[in-house]
């Protein structure tokens, strides 16, 4: 999305800048969003205008394995959620949220992590109706790198945000 594009639904969506009203997702897969959050975060904070910041690193990296199931590798998802923090952190910006779908199950939906469910698992228990989802192990595995982020900024001293220049 184009950044000025983003400011201006913002502006229509929130006419009083209220906090708490927009939530913006990004669903772009790591590579882009080392590239195009920074620009996003800049318009938005350009505009003062109050956001939270949600990753959705799920379906943006959605692949269809030889088999033919839908899948989702977790290092692509491990990834993208790296680059919604480390984009933030350089922008001085605070990451509102990540959503994941998960289950608690020992499914095989998605590939990876550090049990390594490869390709040939997937049919073993794929057990999902629609998108694929972590498994308990990939979840709390993602759970505390998010965790680990979350602790490194808390005791890293916050900075003011500076203003942008036009």
């Amino acid at each position: 999305m184009d950044p000025n594009e983003l400011v201006r639904l913002i502006e229509i969506l929130n006419p009083q800048n209220k906090p708490g009203r927009i939530t913006v997702i990004t669903r772009m897969g790591a590579e882009n969003m080392s590239v195009k959050l920074p620009h996003l975060i800049r318009a938005v904070r350009r505009a003062g205008q109050i956001v939270t910041w949600v990753s959705d690193p799920m379906h943006g990296n959605t692949i269809k394995a030889p088999c033919g199931l839908k899948t989702r590798p977790f290092d692509f998802i491990r990834a993208e959620v790296r680059a919604f923090f480390d984009v933030h952190e350089q922008e001085g910006s605070h990451p509102g949220g990540v959503h994941l779908e998960v289950t608690g199950q020992n499914v095989t939906e998605c590939i990876g992590g550090s049990r390594t469910v490869t390709f040939d698992d997937l049919s073993s228990r794929y057990h999902t109706h629609c998108d694929p989802r972590l498994n308990a192990s990939q979840s709390l595995e993602l759970a505390l790198i998010i965790a680990e982020r979350l602790r490194k900024s808390r005791i890293r001293p916050q900075q003011p945000l500076a203003p942008l220049g036009v």
